[in-house]
């Protein structure tokens, strides 16, 4: 199993980062472009337990894949949990946390996650998935910073 960790201060409200991580609609904006990420469906209500979001992604070399996950846990204004169903990793559980903390909050991001092929998906994952991961979470955190401050 492989994880990412990661966290962030944003200086705003926990109300004002929930209404905008709570919203599925905003993960494109917080995506880079060259991962072609396009939501399908599911993303036109505020999440719920249950909801279940299609995307379409090119992770690798510009090739489309279906994506599919479900919001399996939400706690308002605290914390969501996604897994994927279907899509490109054999497991995916991704918890995002949102904390108040002086002066804003701090978001946590812990994603746990496996890819297939065995041996072939650790060889892909040291090559290239967390390198990728990675630069994912460090977009978002500089977009983060653009949108809503230092």
């Amino acid at each position: 199993m492989n994880r990412l960790h990661r966290k962030q201060f944003i200086p705003i409200s926990q109300e004002q980062a929930w209404e905008f991580l709570s919203e599925p609609k905003n993960l494109k904006t917080i995506t880079p472009d060259y991962m072609g990420f396009d939501i399908i469906s599911g993303a036109d209500r505020k999440m719920f337990p249950g909801q279940i979001i299609e995307y379409r992604v090119s992770p690798l070399l510009g090739l489309k894949m279906k994506w599919v996950t479900e919001i399996t846990h939400v706690v308002d204004g605290k914390y969501f949990v996604d897994e994927q169903r279907f899509g490109p990793y054999s497991f995916w559980h991704h918890k995002h946390f949102i904390t108040p903390v002086e002066n804003g909050v701090e978001m946590e991001d812990i994603i746990d996650y496996q890819l297939p092929l065995g041996i072939l998906g650790d060889i892909a994952n040291a090559l290239h998935v967390k390198k990728q991961l990675k630069n994912i979470f460090d977009y978002r955190e500089k977009k983060l910073v653009e949108l809503f401050g230092k």
